[in-house]
Parts: C-alpha cells; sequence; structure tokens
C-alpha cells in the first residue's frame, strides 16, 4: 500500500530526502521544509517521483 516518494529542494533541485506515503489516503502531493546541505539552508522540498 505504501509507495515510496522523493523529495527535491525547490532552489537547487537536487533530490535529498526519501519517504513512504499511502497514495489512496493522501492524494495531493506533500512538501516540507527541510534542510539541503548543498544549499546550506532550510528549503521547501516538495514531492517527486
Amino acid at each position: 500500500m505504501r509507495d515510496l516518494i522523493t523529495f527535491q529542494c525547490s532552489q537547487c533541485k537536487r533530490r535529498n530526502y526519501v519517504s513512504t506515503k499511502n497514495r489512496k489516503k493522501t492524494t495531493e502531493k506533500l512538501e516540507f521544509k527541510k534542510f539541503c546541505r548543498w544549499c546550506r539552508s532550510h528549503t521547501l522540498h516538495k514531492e517527486t517521483k
């Protein structure tokens, strides 16, 4: 049921984090403010495929 998703930094476009999500219950794309080690700051990370 749970699928792997990756999170991409909105500034440098690097894929930094991996998580799981239930696609039947959560249909919208997730967004979190997380630390990007290449930007060296907290940036918005969006779900990608």
